[in-house]
This record gives C-alpha cells, structure tokens and sequence, in this order.
C-alpha cells in the first residue's frame, strides 16, 4: 500500500475533525503531501469518517492522476493541489465546513486579530476568497490568489482551508481559526471588537514561529 503511514493519518484526523465539530456529515477533506515523490494521499468523496479505512484514501499526483486506491477521492481534490504547487512548504491540508469560520466565509468577512492565537497562520487576518462553485479550478484558484501569505483562507459562502508542514500544524491551524471566528463573532454580537495592532501581531507572528518543543515540528498555538 502506497502511503500507508500518510494514508492511517488521514483516517486519524479525519476523526479528529468530526470529532471536534469541524466537518458536519461527510463534508470536509484532509490531506498529505509526500514532496519526494511528488503524490498526495487524499480522504475519499462521501464516506462518514467514521467508517474509512485506509485503503479507502485515496493516492493521487497533483496532475489529477490517481496511482493508488479505488475509492473516488475527495471532489476537492484540486483546491488541495493548488495549495502543494504555491505553498511549497505545505505537506498537509485541512478543509473544513466548520460553523464559525463558515459564517464569516457566508459574510465575505475576514477573520480579524481579535485574539493573537490568529498568528497561526503566518498573517494578520484570514482572508475571505470569493464563492465559486465546490470542487471546480475556478474555487482553487480563487483561493490560492487570496490567501495571500496566510496559511489559512475563508472559501465564500462555503468553509475554511488551512495548511501546515505537517497534518498536526494544519488540523492545528483550522481548530485556531474557528475559535477565533467565535470570538469574532460573539464580540460582534455585544460590541465592536478590539483588534489588535499590526505591530503587535507582527511580534506574536514572530513568536509563533518558535512555540512549542524544538523538535515538535509545532510552528503553532
């Protein structure tokens, strides 16, 4: 089995998601990168995560070709290709449909810094891509060109998509996002959020670089 490690990860944090809340139903998708080979171990279209196995992941190139496993793969398939071609230092993906973000994403409206665990994705706000139609290039592209620096980026009227050097940084970085989207909007509900300032944010991006153990592999909160 190509990927066995990857492809055990996938169905591990494909359970984390739901788990957490971030994935209602089937919705969502994760994946691994193998930058040596070049091959992307993806989670399959439509399966509870519950139920898959890790023959049912699916193991593609980023030219759409599948080299191994016979479940059809994620219908998101390229949002997460064009991420690996313009993060190259991304080896994981996380999309979520997670309800905070999600609200945000329904808004057109930015995550803020209303809380420094935003640093996480390398900006000072998770920007807000616009709608395109689920599982097309045009909704992977929309994204990659807003995302912009950020590790992270809002998907219009549809969810969330955050990257990592490994599955842990990226499961990480969406389970941040969706906490700050809380906050972001509960604060919007009693007032106007208090944001914090470039300068400050820089600080606490630079921090973030450097948290956790040295050989955790952890860049984030």
């Amino acid at each position: 089995m190509l990927m066995k490690k990857e492809r055990e990860l996938i169905v591990e944090y494909g359970k984390k998601m739901s788990g957490a809340g971030l994935c209602p139903g089937t919705s969502g998708n994760v994946s691994i990168y193998d930058s040596e080979t070049g091959l992307m171990a993806i989670s399959p279209s439509g399966i509870d995560y519950f139920s898959t196995l890790p023959a049912d992941v699916v193991v593609m190139d980023l030219n759409a070709n599948v080299v191994d496993g016979g479940r059809k793969p994620s219908s998101e398939w390229a949002l997460h290709t064009e991420f690996y071609r313009h993060k190259p230092y991304a080896r994981a993906i996380v999309h979520t449909h997670s309800v905070y973000c999600t609200t945000f994403a329904v808004l057109g409206m930015p995550l803020k810094a209303v809380h420094y665990a935003i640093a996480d994705a390398g900006a000072k706000e998770i920007p807000c891509a616009p709608y395109e139609t689920f599982g097309t290039i045009e909704l992977a592209l929309a994204a990659v060109k807003a995302c912009g620096e950020s590790d992270a980026v809002l998907l219009g009227n549809h969810g969330i998509i955050a990257c990592g050097r490994s599955i842990e940084s990226a499961f990480s970085l969406a389970r941040n996002c969706e906490y700050v989207a809380q906050l972001q909007y509960q604060a919007m509900c009693i007032g106007t959020p208090n944001v914090i300032s470039g300068a400050k944010m820089d600080e606490a991006i630079e921090k973030f670089r450097s948290y956790g153990q040295p050989d955790s592999g952890k860049k984030g909160y």
